[in-house]
Parts: C-alpha cells; structure tokens; sequence
C-alpha cells in the first residue's frame, strides 16, 4: 500500500462515524465554495490541517506534500485570472507595455485569484481528511445510504482498488527500467517513459479482464457487497460540526468581502 491507504487505517479517527466525517467535510466544503470572504476558506483549511495532524496523527509533512500536488495546478490557473490586458493604464496595480498594449495586475483580479485561491484549497483540504480519515468502505457505505445508484458506487470501488495496482505497477517497472540505466539521460528517459505507459496499458486491460473473470466466478449480480462495519452514532459530535458550520458562516456574514488589495 502507498502512504495514503497506510494513513487512512492508522489514523486515530478511524473509530469515528463516517457519516460525522462525512457531514463535516461536505458541509465544510460547500461554506467554503459560497463564501465571499478569504478568511473563511483560510479558517476551514486550518480546521482541517489540525484536525488531519492533532488529531488523526498524520505527520504534518505528508499533509504538506498532498496540498504542495493541488498547489502547482492552482498557481497556474491563478495567474490567468489575474493577469488583464488593456489598452489604458487606469487601475492597474503594477503593468508592462508590449507594443500597443499594456498587461499587468488589478485590485479587483487580484482580489478575485486570491479568494479563488483560498476556496480551493480549503476545499481540497476537506476531502483530503475524508479521504485520509475514512476507508473508501466507508465512504461507499455512506453514499449507499444515502441512496447514490449501486453502479456509480462500483465503479468508484474499482477504480480506486486499480489506482493502487497501477502505481504499484509502475513503481516496480520504473525499478527495472532504472536498473538498466533507463534514465540516464534526457532520451533515454523519454524513451523509458513511453515504454512505461506503453506497459501500464496492456497491465491495466490484464487485470480488468482478470478483475471481470473473478467477479463472474463469484456469481456476480450487477452488485458487490460486502460487510459493513458498525459505529457508534455520536449526537455530540454533530452538535460540534453544527457550531463550526455556523461559525464559520457568520465569520463569513462578519467579515464580509474581505479584499487585501480593493
């Protein structure tokens, strides 16, 4: 197992309700998505980052390696968002002339990516607790009652069971393939990398096809199912979520549009 599936069951809210961790992070997520303040985002990812370090005891360097993947993405599309191009300098923050045009920055596109910014990583920070906190089981078992369609939960299974296989696939190729210096040097890594996918696509049509025959010798009916395990109901615990939401809603309704730069 890679790091991700060690973490979700080892972690110290692991006997929590998945239904209360689910709540908190789909509730939390949706304030952050409404929210027109920065703080609030920023306040949720904070909730977040403490409840995934203090409290499920995941090292605090792994979390930030999971936010610094969102993080390169985010950066980029930031940029765009930002960055306008006029033919006036009238309420630019900073610009550069290019021919007869000019780029540069305004308060009102700065203050739009950072508050873009801020929703999505507090966003992201939600589902990384459910996802580092909560066995995928779990999050199937709660989608099931809630009554989301047995074919979108099978193939959330199946596809998260193969993700796991493929990287491990790779790994062990990428282990043979540097063993015979397959990366030494810039063509042989090309080279090495098209011959890695080229490998991982016949592995993954392999084992979808062994997948397929496993399911048919079990009798399969169009549904997995599997054993559920039972968790005690805490009506304390959803007392607690229900304060944070609000708070976090009137932090929201308190400080308002919350702009650094207008």
């Amino acid at each position: 197992m890679i790091n991700i599936d060690q973490y979700v069951y080892a972690n110290k809210l692991l006997t929590i309700h998945p239904a209360e961790k689910s709540f908190l992070a789909m509730a939390t997520m949706v304030v952050c998505l409404i929210s027109t303040s920065i703080y609030t985002p920023i306040m949720a990812l904070t909730l977040m980052a403490g409840l995934i370090i203090f409290k499920a005891d995941i090292p605090a360097k792994f979390f930030g390696h999971l936010m610094l993947i969102p993080i390169a993405f985010l950066v980029m599309g930031e940029l765009t968002l930002a960055i306008s191009i006029s033919d006036h300098a009238e309420g630019f923050l900073y610009h550069f002339v290019v021919g007869d045009i000019l780029i540069g920055v305004t308060a009102t596109d700065l203050d739009k990516a950072v508050l873009l910014l801020s929703k999505s990583l507090g966003s992201v920070s939600c589902l990384y607790f459910l996802a580092l906190t909560t066995p995928m089981l779990e999050i199937t078992s709660v989608l099931r009652k809630l009554k989301v369609p047995a074919l979108f939960l099978e193939l959330m299974s199946l596809i998260y069971r193969l993700i796991f296989v493929l990287l491990d696939s790779a790994a062990t190729i990428r282990t043979s393939q540097s063993s015979r210096l397959g990366y030494v040097n810039w063509n042989s890594s090309f080279r090495s990398t098209s011959q890695l996918f080229y490998a991982l696509l016949i592995k993954s049509f392999q084992r979808s096809q062994a997948l397929a025959t496993a399911l048919e010798a079990r009798c399969y009916q169009g549904d997995i199912r599997v054993l559920e395990k039972e968790f005690p109901c805490s009506v304390r615990n959803y007392i607690i979520i229900s304060i944070i939401e609000v708070s976090l809603i009137l932090l929201n309704f308190y400080i308002g549009g919350g702009k650094l730069f207008g």
